[in-house]
């Protein structure tokens, strides 16, 4: 995603977090990366216990967690924004964290996934309109110091961390939506699932993590 010019012209590391991959990829991170942590223990690790372990091997003041399969749709608009956040300058000078848009790539993206985005970027954006956290893991950016406040991503939880972060960050801090830093996914897990079973899932573990304290799903299915 960030070529090493990049990286040593932003004063930025790359970090890669493998939660126990038996295929070339730790091979691949190894050439790229400047940290690759891996993930040792004899129990399957979540989501969470992976982007805690990526935080703890950061040196910077700001986090920016973003998944494997995630990338900027514009990556000189991307870093801007970034810097512009880092350095407290714009229109997230303010923020102590940020949620951004998420997409698929046009040559990959239909009808239906154009209107499913604009929906849920809209959905979360209003959210934190009115200042509830909220917003999905492909990308998160995160000042440390709140950050460790909140004492990272609840390691325990197997699905719906990436909103319980935000939200627990939104109560304390000010969580806003980053229309200039759309990222595109990858779309497998839609088309493997459909849209209907993707949002309920997200939904059902939502409110488990809201009502209950725990999500309702005991491991995140990986869609390869």
């Amino acid at each position: 995603m960030f070529d090493a010019p990049w990286r040593s012209a932003v004063h930025a590391e790359l970090i890669v977090s493998d939660g126990g991959s038996t295929d070339g990829t730790l091979d691949i991170a190894r050439q790229f990366a400047d940290i690759v942590v891996v993930h040792s223990g004899d129990h399957r690790q979540t989501i969470a216990e992976g982007r805690n372990a990526g935080a703890k091997a950061a040196t910077g003041d700001v986090l920016v967690f973003i998944n494997g399969d995630t990338v900027p749709a514009d990556r000189e608009k991307f870093t801007e924004c970034l810097l512009n956040f880092v350095e407290r300058r714009g229109p997230y000078a303010r923020a102590s964290a940020l949620a951004c848009p998420v997409g698929f790539r046009p040559v990959e993206e239909k009808l239906a996934d154009k209107a499913f985005h604009a929906f849920y970027n809209s959905y979360v954006w209003f959210l934190l309109l009115l200042r509830i956290g909220a917003g999905r893991g492909e990308c998160q950016v995160i000042r440390r110091p709140v950050f460790e406040l909140v004492r990272g991503y609840r390691s325990e939880l197997a699905a719906g961390e990436d909103f319980d972060l935000l939200a627990r960050i939104g109560t304390k801090a000010r969580v806003q939506f980053a229309w200039d830093m759309l990222v595109f996914e990858s779309p497998r897990r839609f088309r493997k699932f459909g849209y209907f079973r993707v949002l309920f899932a997200w939904t059902i573990n939502a409110l488990s993590v809201m009502f209950r304290g725990r999500s309702s799903s005991d491991e995140w299915e990986p869609v390869r």
